[in-house]
């Protein structure tokens, strides 16, 4: 009798957990969805500058997204795209963006927050902005966001202080050289390129003590 009842214990437990926090290999509301692609792809454009200056291995994570799960069940992404700017769009619609060229795949990394009990008000945050456009020049602004600013200003304490840090910016590859499209980018926006100034990036975020890996697999449309 003692042992059908730890049993029962026991299987009632999961059930509780499972009602609350939700499958561990689904998206959960408040996820993070890192897009990482080959390091040998788009050579010379926007995604190989990205990793030449914060990439890590076989793989640059370029973008940053957050999820959202609705009450039906189905996945949703905030993020700050060029295409969209803030939007909020099913997750087919982020898989679809995401589509290499040439037989190259993107990789899909989602991590959670070890601790997300206020995961919905930090999507809730992220829902305030959208509608911004996508900040091209990457500066500190109230009008614009990128993919990685939008959850630095969306993922905030209680007392204030936001989750992830912001740290001095760097465009340099490992040789300490401009890669040429930055040099491009700026000079047509009239700027110089802002060497320095406190920002964030998605490597530097996946990196995060906050977070934890899951064993969440997108690749596929659900």
């Amino acid at each position: 009798m003692k042992r059908l009842f730890l049993l029962f214990a026991a299987v009632l437990a999961g059930l509780v957990l499972a009602g609350c926090g939700g499958r561990a290999d689904r998206l959960q509301t408040g996820d993070l969805v890192f897009i990482g692609i080959p390091v040998e792809y788009d050579a010379g454009g926007m995604a190989d500058a990205i990793g030449s200056a914060t990439g890590k291995g076989e793989l640059n994570l370029i973008h940053t997204a957050i999820a959202e799960v609705d009450a039906a069940g189905r996945p949703w992404i905030i993020d700050a795209t060029i295409a969209h700017g803030v939007d909020r769009h099913p997750l087919d619609t982020m898989l679809r963006d995401f589509r290499l060229r040439d037989g190259y795949k993107a990789t899909f990394i989602v991590k959670r927050l070890r601790d997300n009990r206020d995961a919905a008000r930090y999507v809730e945050n992220a829902k305030r902005f959208l509608g911004r456009s996508y900040n091209t020049t990457f500066l500190p602004n109230d009008t614009s966001l990128y993919c990685t600013e939008l959850v630095h200003e969306s993922y905030i304490a209680a007392d204030g202080r936001p989750l992830f840090e912001e740290a001095p910016m760097n465009w340099r590859n490992a040789d300490g050289e401009l890669p040429e499209y930055w040099v491009w980018l700026f000079g047509q926006l009239g700027m110089d390129v802002p060497e320095g100034l406190p920002g964030t990036n998605p490597q530097t975020m996946s990196e995060a003590p906050v977070l934890k890996p899951t064993k969440v697999v997108i690749d596929q449309p659900y």
